[in-house]
């Protein structure tokens, strides 16, 4: 199978599926599709000339209808600011495009219903997949095993987090992502969405959430004209949840961790046993077996590392070898190709825009529980 595709947004996450969709050859043996061709929509004149400076781009153009209305364009990639998800996804439903999206799907739990709607209305039958590539860490696929085999036995409890120490200076200006116009939210809905989805894909949904958000920096300057503006977005998250399983957890987003560069930690205690995995230290899983022999003088029993590192098996192509260390970008880019291999077998992908929308309720249920200092019920 040949896709054409366009990505609306040109920025970081741009960037980012750009190097999947050209690097996917060299990683992946056979490929069941080939990507013929990619476009790009950026709003800026600057924006554009960076990209057609990398000729990568079949078209790089100002007008995001012009991929969508594109008949040669077949999957939409979605990386703009979470404000304008919801108007490209429609549109992209509505041409009836495969689409990638980043996450969160939506900026709030009304455009998310909108695009249910539209959804069901259109009888939408596309390809869907979140950026959610994270459970793409050969770690984290394993963790996902180990639970489904019941490694772990009945699951008490966890604590999970997800620290960034990146707004810390005061002087760093408001951008996009401090917007609550724009983002949705702050540390909760950009990294928060990263970690509640890991413990849902681990442990099933979250049927309820008590939650706490803070803002410690209440004024910065805005990127754009300079002027002294409010911050009316979470500077840090903590969360209590519990899973319709019963297991029940803590889970914290911030971006005030000092030292920090970019960690996602979680630990999960079972009746048999426990797992443990550090963003920072990714080629490693951590697994606890209650069964193992706790004697003579300790036994065997303890923590272990399991090398997961990038042991992705067939239809990987060894290259990187499979015990070479891995990095932020290889789970990126598993990510893209386990969505495009399923655009091509015709098979549905996960985590797919309906698992996206769904994740937006725990947000939205997280901050209505911020704001009334009750614990909320997630609901359907």
């Amino acid at each position: 199978m040949e896709l054409g595709v366009g990505i609306i947004g040109f920025g970081f996450m741009g960037r980012a599926h750009t190097y999947g969709l050209i690097n996917i050859p060299l990683y992946y043996h056979p490929v069941p599709f080939r990507v013929k061709h990619i476009s790009v929509c950026r709003r800026s004149a600057e924006g554009r000339a960076a990209a057609e400076q990398m000729g990568y781009y079949r078209k790089v153009v100002a007008d995001y209808r012009e991929l969508i209305d594109d008949p040669e364009i077949d999957v939409i990639c979605v990386a703009t600011p979470n404000r304008f998800h919801r108007e490209h996804l429609i549109a992209a439903i509505q041409a009836g495009k495969h689409i990638y999206c980043d996450k969160p799907a939506v900026a709030s739990l009304e455009d998310a219903r909108e695009v249910e709607a539209v959804m069901q209305a259109c009888n939408y039958r596309g390809k869907t997949q979140m950026v959610l590539h994270n459970r793409f860490m050969p770690a984290i696929m394993r963790a996902k095993q180990l639970v489904e085999e019941g490694f772990l036995g009945r699951v008490f409890q966890y604590r999970a987090a997800y620290l960034h120490a990146s707004n810390i200076d005061p002087n760093k200006p408001r951008n996009w992502k401090s917007s609550k116009e724009l983002g949705g939210g702050g540390s909760l809905v950009d990294l928060g969405s990263h970690i509640i989805d890991l413990m849902q894909f681990l442990l099933g949904d979250i049927a309820s959430i008590h939650a706490t958000t803070e803002t410690f920096i209440a004024e910065r300057a805005d990127a754009g004209t300079g002027e002294r503006v409010p911050v009316d977005t979470d500077d840090l998250a903590l969360m209590q949840a519990r899973h319709v399983s019963g297991a029940v957890g803590t889970i914290e987003a911030t971006k005030f961790a000092t030292g920090i560069c970019d960690e996602i930690r979680f630990e999960i205690h079972g009746a048999s046993g426990a797992i443990r995995f550090n963003l920072m230290n990714p080629n490693w899983l951590e697994v606890y077996d209650v069964r193992e022999a706790s004697a003579p003088i300790g036994g065997m029993r303890g923590f272990k590392r399991i090398e997961c590192v990038q042991q992705y098996g067939a239809p990987a192509s060894g290259f990187p070898a499979p015990k070479v260390s891995i990095g932020w970008i290889r789970a990126h880019l598993h990510c893209m190709y386990s969505f495009l291999e399923a655009v091509a077998l015709d098979r549905e992908p996960s985590p797919s825009l309906r698992d996206g929308l769904r994740l937006q309720r725990v947000l939205e249920a997280a901050y209505r529980s911020a704001e009334s200092g009750k614990t909320v019920d997630v609901g359907a």
